[in-house]
């Protein structure tokens, strides 16, 4: 009998940063592994810092479908909120294409939303506002795929551990070892509830102790600093615009037409998706009437 085969997606979440071992991050999905099956399981790590779903579509998905997994992670789009680029529609088209690649082929998937990067870091309002509508657009997107393709869904976009100093890195965007832990056993619970999880759970308490306070600014001070400041790089012209326009909404009272238009942005993104499967709905319809 075959190892069970469990495979991750995604960028510097799901690779581990902030959680280091040796010279190398583990992170929360190398924790889960080992829980996935009371048997051998055998887990590859495709998540890349700093991917965006277009990334995870185009270079990881093909890659993890040659490994046919009994069970896939794919935990992506902070990094497409950080990025000038940014296009729900783009984000929802890719990730429809990712999810039904692994659904085809009868892959358990797991997916999960998350904290707006903004709030994580302390940005004032008008910087910060611009970021959460777009995780939000992101976590929306998520939560809708995810029900249509029957993925396992964690939600851990709020909560107590958000707000909680001891899950978190100095950077305040990636999870300590005891955050990562904490991802991996609520997605081991997750999985074991539909039978996809056979295995122990990780354990909750770190196995290491957490890096000293000097130690966790020397790091986010070198190479902390110049992460962020490599993905917000282009995005910074755009987002004190984006601050300037929340500031004249704000001042006319306006704000509410900014969340609107965000939500419609979603809504539409969504309903185009489902436009285009209906062709394929009816070609399989007149097929099974044949």
């Amino acid at each position: 009998m075959r190892p069970v085969r469990f495979v991750a997606l995604g960028d510097s979440l799901t690779e581990g940063v902030g959680d280091p071992v040796g010279d190398g991050w583990r992170g929360w999905a190398a924790l889960l592994a080992d829980g996935v099956a009371d048997g051998p399981v055998e887990f590859t790590n495709l998540a890349v810092s700093g991917a965006q779903t277009r990334d995870v579509l185009e270079r990881q998905t093909p890659d993890a479908l040659d490994l046919r997994p009994d069970v896939a992670s794919v935990v992506i789009g902070v990094n497409d909120t950080l990025r000038c680029t940014f296009d729900i529609h783009a984000v929802a088209a890719r990730l429809d294409q990712v999810y039904a690649a692994f659904t085809r082929q009868g892959t358990v998937l797991l997916t999960a939303c998350l904290p707006d990067p903004g709030a994580m870091l302390g940005l004032p309002g008008a910087l910060a506002r611009p970021l959460a509508r777009r995780q939000r657009a992101v976590n929306t997107v998520v939560h809708a795929l995810s029900e249509r393709y029957g993925a396992v869904h964690l939600h851990a976009a709020e909560g107590a551990w958000l707000t909680d100093r001891a899950m978190w890195s100095a950077d305040r965007l990636h999870p300590g070892e005891r955050g990562h832990r904490q991802l991996a056993l609520r997605c081991h619970a997750l999985l074991a509830e539909v039978g996809a999880a056979t295995g122990a759970p990780p354990a909750p308490e770190p196995e290491f102790p957490a890096p000293a306070r000097s130690a966790s600014l020397w790091w986010l001070a070198t190479a902390g600093t110049a992460w962020v400041a490599r993905r917000c790089t282009d995005l910074l012209p755009q987002l004190l615009r984006l601050a300037a326009d929340e500031m004249r909404h704000r001042a006319r009272g306006t704000s509410a037409r900014l969340d609107l238009r965000a939500a419609a942005a979603v809504s539409a993104a969504l309903a185009a998706l489902s436009a285009a499967e209906r062709p394929d709905a009816a070609d399989a319809a007149a097929a099974d009437a044949a």
